[in-house]
């Protein structure tokens, strides 16, 4: 019982590790970063704020009680990049150290998905209920609905997430 209890608890820490060794290699880009939730999410717009409660899993269920998939790109992604400066505003270690203690105390089911591709992000954000993802605003390609922030979608003047 206690193995077992010890290895469910380890897992989410061990994917979340698997993550950050697998990074693809840098990315770079001028691209808006767009935030792609899965079709059915009833909300269209998030302020910047009720994004970072997103993001930082303070909020876990859309209106509808849905539980919020949190889908997000392996490091060095600059999408991810993007997403830690203005959403998270951590660094890379900060990020990894939130999530380790988040799980640690038990304050989430499982840390946020990784994926390691804008094709994996389209693709799950397209089939999971309640998913969310970012992925640069020119990669978009109909998986999804993009949400605005605070009323402006990427590539309006004074979007934040560029």
């Amino acid at each position: 019982m206690i193995k077992r209890f010890a290895v469910r608890s380890l897992l989410p820490l061990l994917l979340l590790w698997a993550g950050w060794l697998y990074a693809d290699g840098e990315v770079t880009s001028s691209s808006p970063v767009a935030i792609v939730a899965n079709e059915n999410v009833s909300v269209d717009n998030l302020s910047l704020q009720e994004l970072r409660r997103i993001f930082l899993a303070d909020k876990q269920y859309w209106p509808d009680r849905t539980r919020i998939i949190l889908l997000v790109q392996a490091p060095n992604a600059y999408e991810r990049q993007v997403v830690l400066d203005r959403i998270y505003e951590m660094n890379e270690n900060e990020y990894k150290r939130y999530w380790v203690a988040k799980m640690f105390r038990a304050e989430v089911p499982s840390g946020p998905k990784i994926v390691f591709s804008t094709n994996m992000a389209r693709e799950l954000v397209s089939s999971l209920k309640g998913a969310i993802t970012f992925i640069r605003a020119d990669a978009v390609q109909g998986h999804g609905k993009i949400l605005s922030i605070d009323q402006k979608l990427p590539g309006d003047p004074g979007y934040p997430l560029m």
